[in-house]
């Protein structure tokens, strides 16, 4: 692997990707290929989550949504999930004063109704004392789903379009944004996935529509700062077109 001191050099500071989102995949597998049970993964994903957050904030970047539990993670064997639970919450309650001494500001996405009552409540205090924070806004996509989300939407247009607040034949595009949990976020430009899969697994479905997808076979545990950089190396290499033909965005590139 290149050097991290060499890798940080050859980033273009002035095209960074605005939002990353980031499939934070193998932690199981990490800790069954060392002979321990998938807990022993999870731990050490929090030490990544760690360098991840911080060498986010250190390059400027905006926003950063982590997949932390699918809605499907619910099925889980019941003592991996407890086990995820708890350390939830333990991580929440150090890592606040080191979010807010790097002034980021934590937000999460996802079904909370499905989290115990001891997990929401840390996570609520969590996001109040980091509300005022204005560098990096880091999202916990917990007990989420694109799916979810999706019909979430819908059946919140539905009670408007009900209350007469809605014209229907109104509904576009930015309609279905406003009701989505990342309304207030912009689209991820790029997405990460550790651990050698090539999926998307239900994240961020519609958000993604035109982001530049990245797969790495790096664990998550073993996922740092300079696995960061390569990923942003190789989008800064791409050229994004959306629907485009590329003599067209040359020509924008030009007038602009």
């Amino acid at each position: 692997m290149v050097k991290k001191e060499d890798l940080l050099s050859t980033i273009d500071k002035n095209y960074l990707p605005s939002h990353i989102a980031i499939i934070m995949d193998g932690n199981g597998r990490w800790a069954e290929e060392k002979g321990q049970e998938r807990l022993y993964g999870h731990f050490h994903g929090v030490e990544s989550v760690r360098n991840i957050v911080e060498g986010a904030a250190e390059l400027g970047i905006g926003y950063l949504t982590l997949y932390a539990f699918s809605t499907e993670n619910w099925d889980r064997p019941r003592q991996e999930v407890d086990g995820l639970m708890a350390l939830l919450v333990d991580t929440i309650r150090k890592e606040v004063p080191i979010l807010n001494k790097n002034n980021i500001r934590l937000h999460v996405i996802g079904d909370m109704n499905m989290l115990p009552v001891f997990a929401l409540e840390e996570l609520q205090e969590a996001l109040h004392l980091t509300e005022e924070n204005t560098g990096l806004n880091l999202i916990m996509a917990l007990s989420y789903s694109s799916r979810w989300e999706l019909v979430n939407a819908v059946k919140n247009i539905g009670i408007d379009v009900k209350k007469g607040s809605i014209d229907p034949e109104q509904i576009n595009a930015d309609t279905l944004q406003q009701y989505l949990s990342t309304s207030k976020f912009p689209d991820p430009e790029l997405m990460i996935r550790t651990s050698g899969e090539y999926r998307i697994s239900n994240f961020l479905l519609y958000q993604l529509a035109y982001a530049e997808l990245y797969f790495t076979n790096t664990r998550w545990p073993d996922f740092r700062k300079e696995n960061l950089y390569e990923a942003i190396v190789d989008f800064q290499k791409r050229e994004r077109r959306f629907g485009k033909t590329g003599s067209q965005i040359q020509e924008d590139i030009n007038v602009s």
